[in-house]
């Protein structure tokens, strides 16, 4: 392959990949009845949740668990097995324990970071999924090109488009939850907020990866090949409607959160709709 075709691929998976978050968070901002979150702000909460966010989650989960595979090393016994390195337990200990903490907590302070921008509720649900859609955009080039490196670039696009419909999703959805119960707080509302929405997230991107998971499970358990391939079926459609759903939730609650008694300053006359 010439160097001027792999650059032509390479930015037809950005492309494909950036394309989907980009429309979706466009979607997302649409449903603010007066002052959408201006572009300035989402744009750079994008960019966060792509580079650093996705980086740094990427760099502690690795820490994380070479650290804890030297601890079940060193001490050999079962309460240490969901550490110990290749082992069935440890993966699952990463994709439903370790990575939702810690990438919801690496997202979340994208939100937080940018709590200026915020001048009604609807702005925490908004800038919440620009931070995670950003962050399931790079994730989702840095899987396709993967695949794309072993398997071609109909490989790439393939994982490429499925994650587009789930991961990307998921990763909007579930911080665009905490950006709302944020804003929350910063607006003094009573009932749960940061941390409670923290928490929410962390079991929406875990249930989401068990859902991912279920084949795994599966064999896990016992099961046979039939029974794992039907479970990967399954699995796949599953967590793609659970991923669209949780979307849909985060643009209703944009949407029902839009009013103007809750623009900064307090209660006043609504502004001019846009």
């Amino acid at each position: 392959m010439t160097t001027a075709a792999a650059a032509g691929n390479l930015l037809v998976l950005v492309l494909v990949a950036l394309t989907p978050a980009l429309a979706y968070l466009a979607w997302v901002r649409k449903g603010e009845r007066y002052r959408a979150e201006g572009w300035g702000p989402l744009l750079s909460g994008f960019a966060y949740g792509a580079i650093f966010a996705t980086l740094a989650a990427g760099f502690l989960e690795i820490v994380v668990l070479a650290a804890g595979s030297s601890l079940a090393q060193r001490f050999p016994g079962p309460e240490f097995l969901f550490l110990k390195k290749g082992s069935t337990a440890a993966a699952f200990f990463l994709v439903l324990v370790l990575a939702p903490f810690i990438e919801e907590a690496l997202k979340a302070s994208g939100v937080v970071g940018r709590r200026a921008s915020l001048r009604q509720l609807a702005d925490g649900p908004v800038l919440g999924a620009a931070v995670g859609l950003g962050f399931g955009f790079f994730e989702t080039f840095l899987y396709g090109l993967g695949a794309f490196l072993t398997g071609g670039l109909v490989a790439g696009l393939a994982l490429i488009l499925i994650r587009s419909v789930s991961s990307v999703l998921l990763h909007g959805s579930s911080t665009g939850m905490f950006g709302y119960g944020y804003a929350r707080s910063r607006f003094r509302l009573p009932g749960a907020g940061s941390g409670s929405y923290y928490l929410l997230a962390v079991a929406m991107h875990a249930s989401f990866n068990a859902l991912a998971s279920l084949p795994i499970l599966l064999a896990l358990f016992g099961f046979g090949g039939v029974e794992t391939l039907v479970g990967s079926f399954v699995g796949l459609l599953a967590a793609i409607a659970f991923a669209i759903g949780a979307i849909e939730h985060v643009r209703t609650v944009v949407q029902t959160a839009s009013y103007p008694a809750l623009l900064r300053g307090g209660p006043g006359r609504a502004p001019p709709p846009r």
